[in-house]
């Protein structure tokens, strides 16, 4: 088993650097680590925090099993819920779609319904610090996120310290 999925609490940054906003998730994982000094709650030795990418996320969640230790996941990605540019919002497995089959390409695969999956069969508590996005690249490349975007990247990491303080770590021992 990868050593990330013998962790207890995980948190992924989703999404393209190369494709503007939608390099949301790692701006705000790198912002995580940078934040580990000052924030003693990022250095548990049961939590991971992984630049995921686009399909390391699908890949990662795809081998959760039973044997998992796994209890709570934190998902820092873009949304598109019609919201001002660089709005945050924060989902629960509840909030996300649940679509029984999609199309899957090699940027947007969907995640919604392994997660809800994951949730249901190992009692895995799942939440999404979702930031409406301004600007998507693809197919062109822009390594830049707007400045709506770049201005919610600390308040998610926050949003996620917040998270990681309200957790019961005594569940994971």
């Amino acid at each position: 088993m990868p050593e990330y999925l013998e962790k207890e609490v995980l948190v992924l940054g989703c999404g393209n650097i190369l494709l503007a906003d939608d390099g949301f998730g790692f701006a705000v994982v790198q912002r995580l680590n940078e934040m580990k000094e000052s924030n003693p709650v990022l250095n548990s030795e049961s939590l991971g925090i992984i630049d995921a990418g686009t399909g390391a996320s699908y890949f990662i969640l795809s081998l959760i099993d039973e044997d998992t230790p796994l209890k709570k996941i934190i998902i820092a990605d873009i949304i598109d819920y019609g919201l001002e540019p660089g709005q945050l919002t924060k989902l629960y497995v509840k909030d996300l779609p649940n679509i029984p089959k999609y199309k899957i390409d090699a940027h947007d695969m969907p995640l919604a319904g392994m997660l809800n999956d994951i949730s249901a069969k190992y009692g895995t508590e799942v939440v999404v610090i979702g930031c409406q996005y301004k600007y998507m690249s693809a197919p062109d490349v822009f390594l830049e996120l707007s400045d709506e975007v770049t201005a919610s990247v600390d308040k998610a990491a926050e949003m996620v310290i917040e998270e990681l303080e309200s957790w019961d770590w005594t569940r994971t021992k």
